[in-house]
Order: structure tokens, then C-alpha cells, then sequence
């Protein structure tokens, strides 16, 4: 079997950063990883990827076409259309490969990829058929999290992601490191959530939250009655975290589950050495 997690999550919320973070945690505990870069508008990384999108399609390149005339999403959107139709780039670098391959891919920052579009569901299928066990990791930033409203937003973009890839599915919240202490203090409520009693603020601190309180009940309820969507904080100053992590993945995609236990060989005492004892 093998292995892969779809790095996803809006622009800022650190996908790069978590890449850069597995692997350098897989170096260390000897955990065979590799990162592939699927942003054709990506500059810099704190990891080498295995494999790069930019050596298929650039976003400049793109942006830069007079026939096409597209913008930043728009050329973004082109770019991974692009991507899907060449399977022979695709199949090519993932088609093949050796069992237990483990492969995190370092997706875009524009969520309507993962949202509503069928882009990454459509690769999440290639990569089943090519004997994958295939995990969405959604990354949203800590700090856009302190509120009722922002809570509800960041949950549904999660949730409509999950809905919408149909694989199994881990939230994480990235940057813990950089809130303060007051604010981490707080942080319980939204990882545990009282959805009635993050809702009821929301209602009282604005006219929109007055006006569609009934709207947001009705989300509110969706998310608590049927717990679909939990999140995992990530501290990336804390090593025992970041295993934590990464265990809760792999435990989605059942990686190590099929592996030969190890044993360690040793010599069995004579027993005629122990009668003459």
C-alpha cells in the first residue's frame, strides 16, 4: 500500500510550513517521506520537493499568455485543469513506485479547489487507483479563530472540503505558537466547541448576526449534531505535537497497519547447557 496526504487550507494558513515540518520529523524519527509541490505560483520553500508542478506549468507563464488574458485565479484554476489533463506528467512522476511510499502533496492557497470545484477530487481518485491511501489534511490559521463568526466560517470551509473530496479527512490549526497566552487560554472553546454558546455570540454583537440568527443556528446545529468537523492544534515549536499529528493521520489512512511486525532476533539458551547447570 501506499501513502499520501493532500496539504490543503486557504492562503497564509502555513501549508508549507506543516510540508517543511513532516519532513524534517520524519527525518528524525527515520520515516521515509517525501514532499511534492502542486502551486505553480510557489517562490520559496523550507523543503525540497521530490517532485514540482513549476516543471509542467508556471502561473506567470499563464498569466503572461495574451490569448488567455487570466488573472491570478483564473490562472491558477487553468493551471490545475492543466495538470489533470497531461496524466502522462501525472502518472509518470506518481503512476509507479515502491510500497509504503509516503508522498505529502503541498497544495494551492485558493480554496475554491477544494471547496466546490471537482479539481483535487478528481485527483484524489487518480491517486486511489494508483494504490494510494489518500488523506485531506485542511489547514486553517489559529489566529483567524478567536470569534464565533470566524469560527463558523473556517468550520464550514472545512466541512463543505471534506463534502466535497469524500476521502477521509484531519483539521489541523496551525500557528498555536504565534497567539499569546490569553488567547491560547481561550483557544479550548474551539477545539471543544460549544456550538450554542459560540453561535449566541455572534447573534448579539452585530444587526447581521440579529438578522440571520435563525441562518446561523441552523449551521451551528449541522456542525454539533453530527460532529463532522473537529480540530488538531499544531505547535511547531513542540516535537511531542507534531508527532501527535502526524499519528492522527496516519491512523486516517491506516499507514503501518499491513507492515511485518519487527522482531529482534536472538539465540535460544541449549537445554542441555541449562541440565548441566
Amino acid at each position: 500500500m501506499r501513502y499520501a496526504q493532500l496539504v490543503m487550507g486557504p492562503a497564509g494558513s502555513g501549508k508549507s510550513t506543516y510540508c517543511a515540518l513532516m519532513m524534517k520529523h520524519a527525518q528524525t524519527v527515520k520515516h521515509t517521506m517525501e514532499v511534492v509541490n502542486l502551486d505553480p505560483a510557489a517562490e520559496y520553500f523550507d523543503y525540497t520537493p521530490s517532485k514540482d508542478i513549476r516543471d509542467l506549468i508556471k502561473l506567470d507563464d499563464v498569466m503572461e499568455d495574451e490569448d488567455l488574458s487570466l488573472g491570478p485565479n483564473g490562472g491558477l484554476v487553468f493551471c490545475m485543469e492543466y495538470m489533470l489533463q497531461n496524466k502522462d506528467w501525472l502518472e509518470e512522476a506518481f503512476g509507479e513506485g515502491a510500497e509504503d511510499d509516503y508522498i505529502i502533496f503541498d497544495c494551492p492557497g485558493q480554496i475554491e479547489l477544494y471547496t466546490h470545484m471537482t479539481v483535487f477530487q478528481e485527483l484524489a481518485e487518480l491517486l486511489q487507483r494508483w494504490g494510494f491511501q489518500v488523506c485531506g489534511v485542511f489547514l486553517l490559521d489559529s489566529q483567524f479563530m478567536v470569534d464565533g463568526a470566524k469560527f463558523l466560517s473556517g468550520t464550514t470551509a472545512a466541512l463543505s472540503t471534506m463534502v466535497n473530496l469524500q476521502i477521509p479527512h484531519v483539521n489541523v490549526l496551525t500557528k498555536i505558537d504565534l497567539l499569546s497566552k490569553s488567547v491560547r487560554k481561550e483557544l479550548d472553546k474551539y477545539l471543544l466547541p460549544d456550538t450554542e454558546e459560540l453561535m449566541g455570540t455572534m447573534e448579539h454583537t452585530s444587526k447581521w448576526g440579529q438578522k440571520y440568527c435563525k441562518l446561523t443556528e441552523a449551521l451551528g446545529n449541522v456542525i454539533e449534531n453530527f460532529s463532522l468537523v473537529r480540530f488538531i492544534p499544531l505547535d511547531r515549536r513542540d516535537e511531542e505535537n507534531i508527532a501527535d499529528v502526524l499519528l492522527q493521520i496516519d491512523m486516517a489512512i491506516q499507514y503501518g497497519e499491513d507492515l511485518d511486525v519487527k522482531t529482534k532476533d536472538f539465540d535460544y539458551p541449549d537445554p542441555e547447557d541449562q541440565e548441566d547447570e
